[in-house]
């Protein structure tokens, strides 16, 4: 059964909005509110334009434009199905895998690298620690809906809290810091992009070149101390970040 069906899809014809667009708006809200649920086939795209008066090229236009932010995908033999919502991030202190799990997006980790090496300067720099002292490395991999999402790499203060490689397959790091009695308090972040070197897109299931987005963060508890380090890179094809903005008085 077509599940557009279910959905209630309209277009209003005096609004400026191109009559595309105002579909894909609608099945992409659908998407996200999980009315259209990853590995769902649309239907037959003439049927669609009948039910809702469209010529085939509108209808398929906006499908395309679907196609083309990743949340749908063309089959051959299969049809269009939808592929996964983006996530949206909204930037607070906040785990990754905490905002994968409120968003219904099932997320899981694969523990790349768990390890204790000497501290970069810009690790250092970050921790407050001495260059060359040890601190713990962490490398996960996160995937949603069973595909990868982000490259995680975070660094942490030696003996701040247990990091056993199954646990951080289970849960995420900060609810481990804060099952340790850890506070975490505030961050300094910064958010960019670039494009993917060869082994990032092979981890990420993206070409090499394809765009990423990237983030530092360094996360302090309520005594002011340094806690974790981090530097990853998301897909942007499956992920945004989303920022608030406000007019100063």
């Amino acid at each position: 059964m077509d599940p557009t069906v279910s959905l209630q899809l309209g277009v209003d014809r005096t609004s400026p909005v191109p009559l595309y667009f105002q579909l894909a708006q609608q099945l992409e809200a659908a998407i996200e509110r999980g009315a259209l649920t990853p590995g769902s086939l649309l239907g037959n795209e003439i049927e669609l334009a009948g039910r809702l008066g469209l010529s085939r090229p509108t209808v398929r236009q906006a499908i395309q434009s679907l196609v083309d932010k990743g949340l749908l995908v063309r089959r051959r033999g299969v049809g269009t199905q939808v592929v996964h919502s983006q996530v949206k991030r909204p930037l607070e202190l906040s785990s990754l895998y905490d905002d994968l799990e409120s968003a219904g997006q099932r997320p899981a980790t694969q523990v790349v690298l768990n390890t204790v090496e000497p501290a970069s300067t810009e690790v250092a720099a970050a921790l407050g620690v001495d260059e060359g002292s040890e601190v713990h490395r962490v490398e996960r991999l996160r995937l949603a809906h069973g595909e990868p999402m982000a490259y995680l790499c975070n660094f942490l203060p030696p003996k701040l809290l247990e990091l056993d490689s199954d646990r951080m397959e289970a849960t995420g790091l900060y609810r481990l810091m804060r099952g340790a009695g850890i506070t975490l308090h505030s961050a300094r972040q910064s958010v960019g992009a670039r494009a993917a070197s060869a082994e990032e897109g092979e981890r990420l299931g993206e070409p090499a070149g394809a765009p990423v987005l990237t983030m530092q963060r360094t996360t302090f508890d309520d005594t002011g101390r340094a806690v974790e380090f981090g530097t990853h890179i998301y897909r942007a094809s499956r992920y945004s970040f989303e920022f608030q903005l406000l007019v100063r008085p």
